[in-house]
């Protein structure tokens, strides 16, 4: 296909990438709010939402002048030195977290990194406690406690001292904290794994046991932190206190940035146990400013919480109406997985041809992640397409 200015960008990107992604046959080149443009013009209704880097819409007009105004100053400072930009930011950031301090990174999978690996200084221990189902990134400590198969046997033998036990099973997650545990890792919602959230009971129980027997509760906020689930973060839903706190993905608008904020339980931490060249730097932190002062005066995450119930309730009789189809439908806020009875992929694509891009979360569930500034009525319009995409291919199977 020959695009703008002559060029085939897919055919381009094909013959010089890594061929780690299996790529949908769609090149998006401009983002504005809830929408996403092809190369071709045809807007879309963007449900993949950066997966999960979007909360405040593509190209917010307060980000990009915060991006465009710190480029012409400094775009990098390592944290050798101080920097205006960063100290506002860390202050900013523990106050809407409510811990004292940040280690600043460049993703979710650095994050996850400095939490395993703080817990393992501040704690002088060793082992490590996830969930079945529990994704927490592709790096090779993340990946040890990322639960996935396929994920993680290309790599084996992986870091030792890791257990997976089932999600939402407290009385699993009591038998493998021991005296030897540094730390449990848990998402409050597992995205990857399924969109599954986690009882209430069940995450003040574990965080029981972590005091209990001298472990480190680490609550995985990448994906559902900064107004995802309705409140800043999830695991305000329910109270709980984290000692460590991975963060990324919408932090920052976009930009590729990450922390891991730290509560008291840690304690010190000494200097040159961990670190990143571009981690905190000027560019990405005033960003992050710009979207934390979009995502509170904006109210998005009291937006989320709303929006979600709308479309919790507009599609909650699926699995009845669609019952040879869709087994459940699933969420908090507006991160939403519908677990379908057969594989999600064609749904995704057919979804794709009515103007609705989504993702997966597995390979039966179909997972809806769309910026929380996304309008009720292009919600309503995405779950009229997921009620014809299931309508046409019912009928498909039946023809």
């Amino acid at each position: 296909m020959t695009e703008a200015l002559g060029i085939d960008y897919m055919a381009l990107e094909e013959a010089h990438s890594s061929g780690v992604y299996a790529k949908r046959a769609l090149t998006i080149v401009r983002g504005a709010g809830a929408y996403l443009w092809d190369s071709e013009g045809r807007r879309y209704i963007d449900c993949v939402g950066g997966q999960g880097a979007a909360n405040v819409g593509h190209a917010h007009p307060k980000v990009v002048a915060a991006i465009q105004a710190q480029a012409a100053i400094l775009l990098s400072c390592p944290e050798i030195f101080y920097n205006d930009q960063r100290a506002l930011l860390l202050q900013k950031l523990t106050q809407v977290a409510g811990m004292q301090r940040a280690f600043l990174c460049n993703s979710g999978a650095e994050a996850v990194e400095a939490a395993l690996k703080f817990a393992r200084f501040a704690t002088g221990r060793t082992h490590i406690v996830a969930a079945v189902r529990g994704f927490h990134g592709r790096t090779m400590g993340a990946l040890s406690a990322t639960w996935e198969p396929k994920y993680r046997e290309p790599f084996a033998p992986l870091v030792p001292n890791y257990t997976h036990v089932p999600y939402n099973d407290l009385a699993a997650a009591e038998a493998a904290i021991t005296e030897q545990t540094a730390a449990v890792i848990l998402e409050v919602v597992q995205g990857e794994g399924g969109v599954r959230p986690a009882d209430g009971d069940y995450l003040r129980g574990v965080q029981a046991l972590c005091h209990e027997r001298g472990a480190l509760f680490i609550v995985d906020e990448v994906q559902t932190g900064f107004g995802r689930t309705g409140r800043m973060f999830a695991h305000q839903h329910y109270g709980l206190t984290p000692d460590l706190m991975p963060v990324a993905k919408s932090i920052a608008g976009g930009i590729p940035f990450g922390a891991c904020l730290i509560g008291e339980r840690v304690g010190k931490l000494q200097p040159a146990i961990h670190g990143t060249t571009f981690g905190g730097n000027p560019l990405g932190c005033a960003a992050a400013l710009a979207a934390l002062d979009v995502l509170i005066e904006e109210n998005l995450a009291e937006r989320a919480a709303v929006l979600g119930d709308f479309l919790r309730e507009r599609l909650s009789d699926l699995p009845k109406r669609f019952r040879a189809q869709v087994r459940e439908v699933r969420g908090l806020g507006l991160l939403f997985g519908i677990e379908l009875r057969s594989k999600v992929a064609p749904v995704i694509k057919a979804l794709q041809n009515k103007g609705v891009l989504a993702l997966s979360a597995g390979l039966n569930v179909l997972r809806l992640l769309p910026p929380l500034v996304i309008s009720q009525a292009d919600l309503e319009q995405v779950a009229e397409a997921i009620e014809a995409v299931l309508t046409e291919l019912g009928a498909s199977e039946l023809a």
